[in-house]
């Protein structure tokens, strides 16, 4: 069993989005998983997914004590994955306690394969805490400066708490010019770049229907890509697909290098 932080130096990046559809992945390649709502303040997890009959308990209420059982809280989705959401009011947000995060994650660490906890953006009590209880830590971030000087900030706050950083996945890449190569963000964070993600208009519709986008569209770039981090995850076997999409990157890279070693010349 793994608890994965998915994490963020700064908002915008898609990091909900992206634990929401890893956990739809990692459902679909047999894996029991959670999606956990740690954002107590801003939650908007359960604006991203369809839930049929949503549970009255929040994580707020988990979290100030009022409800011990912390099943009462957990709702089932179409898509695979389990979710816990948090609440909306700011009462509950005052009245919730992050501490208490780390015993309801340990009341279900043996009902899950993975738990995934959706952080908070930023650097705060409530953020620090799902990097401290959890396994391992995931960046997510856009290849773009000051996302990526926000995400060595957050993967220097989780090796401070003692958590291994697994990794980073470059999220939104419009392949322009001035955005950050993925090799050029490896060397940046020292840490592996697990995948890299289109701008896709296809997860655009795919969040206004509220549905994970490897579920709607499983064909488009963006779910290609994810389900690749998600067999990373679960260590899956490459499929053919997986690799001629490495080799696709890596000959990418290599002729940008080239074409920019020639110019200097």
């Amino acid at each position: 069993m793994t608890v994965y932080a998915i994490a963020s130096g700064k908002g915008g990046v898609g990091k909900t989005t992206f634990a929401v559809n890893i956990g739809s992945a990692l459902s679909e390649l047999g894996m029991r998983t959670l999606v956990i709502d740690c954002d107590i303040g801003m939650a908007n997890l359960g604006l991203l997914i369809n839930i049929e009959s949503k549970k009255i308990v929040s994580l707020h209420e988990i979290l100030a004590g009022k409800v011990e059982d912390v099943s009462e809280a957990i709702n089932q989705t179409s898509y695979g994955m389990d979710v816990l959401l948090s609440g909306i009011s700011i009462r509950g947000f005052k009245q919730a306690d992050p501490e208490k995060l780390r015993e309801a994650v340990g009341k279900l660490v043996d009902v899950y394969e993975v738990i995934l906890l959706d952080s908070p953006a930023g650097i705060s009590k409530e953020s620090v805490i799902p990097l401290a209880i959890s396994d391992e830590v995931i960046l997510i971030t856009n290849p773009e400066l000051p996302s990526i000087t926000d995400a060595l900030k957050t993967k220097l706050m989780a090796e401070i708490v003692g958590r291994t950083v697994k990794g980073v996945v470059i999220n939104k890449q419009m392949g322009t010019k001035g955005e950050l190569t993925a090799s050029k963000i490896e060397d940046l964070l020292e840490i592996e770049v697990l995948g890299v993600i289109p701008n896709d208009r296809s997860v655009t519709k795919a969040v206004a229907f509220k549905v994970p986008v490897v579920v709607r569209e499983p064909g488009s770039p963006a779910a290609k890509r994810i389900k690749v981090v998600a067999r990373k995850l679960a260590k899956v076997e490459e499929t053919s697909e997986d690799s001629e999409d490495g080799k696709s990157r890596a000959k990418h890279e290599f002729i940008k290098r080239f074409l920019k070693a020639f110019r200097m010349r």
